[in-house]
């Protein structure tokens, strides 16, 4: 039997068997000599395990509750969420549970090489509405393409049919800036400012740009997969034995910190990278944030099969938990990212849609030496 002091906002087991069987089952926490229940714990075994509840003297219903803290920002979705974990047969817990200390965030780390360009120098022309420039003669757009991949030399997968090569405004500016290319009439402030312009957070879609290229990684258009970029990896080359295209088989996204979008958007980009089997990368350019939002949960998971427990185990992930029509803004993620990481969990984005169907994507963190921005794996999840 539940007991809920309306006016409190407290939910009280003071019957010894029910103590017993919720801390068994990894439910609920004790204060001050009394056991409590957090709201979504109370509301799953109303629901699920249809336990009774009573409040003022009569019967407290799953609505009569919910409502009074329906007020907090995303509660049912949140509620959602938990449910959904617990069913699977995992603990869910409270973000400021006491528990075994977790180890060490694993980090994955990205190879790094060097782009060395001496002695490459070409000269060209940029169009300003198209946003591309075109290098002036043969040799040297074939060598910079064939060589460090360049632009498009000759077509798509036909280089062999025409003689110039395309660069994209990224590559302009980057090449301009190391000192490659010179534009007739045009200095690369300007082409970034025309660029500015057109392309919302450029600056920050190319700080992420220049930040793989230089480490030897070939970045190109993410167009196909609704992304920004895809990643070829250092010393990937236009063609590999002169026939056979090499496939990218990484997709990178930029989330300015500034920027907001929303969850079903979000959700989508991943999705269609995941079906080509690409693995998707978040960029969240520069690190530093004010926290604006925390995690909803942290979540215990499986060893070798088995369900782990707090008493034994410590916690494996955080959770964040959004639905289909929330927008989330690059800070918030990125401090919910800050927040897992300050306990040394990896993080989990909990998506609820309209059906209250739960789908989970795990965030990795990724190491790319002496970067000022921030990178993560992004890979769905089935708990």
């Amino acid at each position: 039997m539940i007991s809920f002091e309306l006016e409190k906002k407290r939910i009280i087991v003071r019957d010894q068997s029910s103590k017993d069987l919720l801390k068994k089952g990894n439910f609920g926490y004790e204060s001050d000599k009394e056991f409590l229940l957090y709201p979504e714990e109370a509301l799953y075994l109303l629901d699920v395990r249809n336990a009774e509840c009573t409040g003022s003297g009569k019967k407290i219903t799953f609505n009569d509750m919910a409502n009074i803290f329906s007020a907090e920002r995303r509660f049912l979705t949140k509620f959602f969420a938990y449910k959904d974990w617990r069913d699977r047969g995992l603990t869910v817990k409270m973000p400021n549970f006491n528990s075994i200390p977790a180890d060490k965030t694993s980090i994955k780390k990205y190879p790094s090489s060097s782009l060395h360009l001496a002695g490459h120098k070409a000269l060209g022309s940029f169009y300003p509405n198209d946003l591309l420039s075109i290098i002036e003669g043969e040799k040297e757009g074939k060598a910079l393409y064939e060589e460090f991949w360049f632009g498009q030399y000759g077509s798509y997968k036909a280089a062999e049919r025409g003689i110039l090569n395309k660069l994209d405004i990224y590559e302009t500016v980057f090449l301009m800036e190391n000192g490659v290319l010179k534009i007739k009439g045009m200095s690369k402030k300007k082409a970034m400012a025309i660029a500015s312009k057109r392309r919302k957070y450029f600056v920050k879609l190319y700080s992420v740009y220049s930040d793989w290229r230089k480490r030897g990684y070939v970045i190109k258009t993410g167009f196909k997969f609704g992304t920004h970029f895809r990643v070829y990896f250092p010393g990937a080359r236009p063609v590999n034995d002169g026939n056979t295209w090499v496939h990218s088989k990484h997709v990178l996204h930029i989330f300015p910190k500034e920027d907001k979008l929303l969850i079903s958007e979000w959700a989508r980009a991943i999705r269609v990278a995941h079906s080509v089997r690409k693995t998707f990368i978040l960029a969240i350019p520069g690190r530093q944030s004010k926290r604006k939002m925390e995690i909803d949960f942290i979540l215990y998971h499986r060893r070798g099969g088995e369900a782990e427990t707090p008493k034994d185990n410590p916690p494996k992930y955080a959770m964040l938990a959004l639905n289909e029509e929330n927008y989330i803004g690059g800070k918030e993620l990125a401090s919910a990212l800050d927040e897992a990481k300050s306990k040394c969990l990896e993080l989990v984005v909990a998506i609820v849609d309209r059906e209250t169907s739960v789908t989970y994507y795990k965030v990795k963190q990724i190491e790319l030496q002496g970067s000022s921005n921030d990178y993560y794996e992004i890979d769905w999840m089935q708990p």
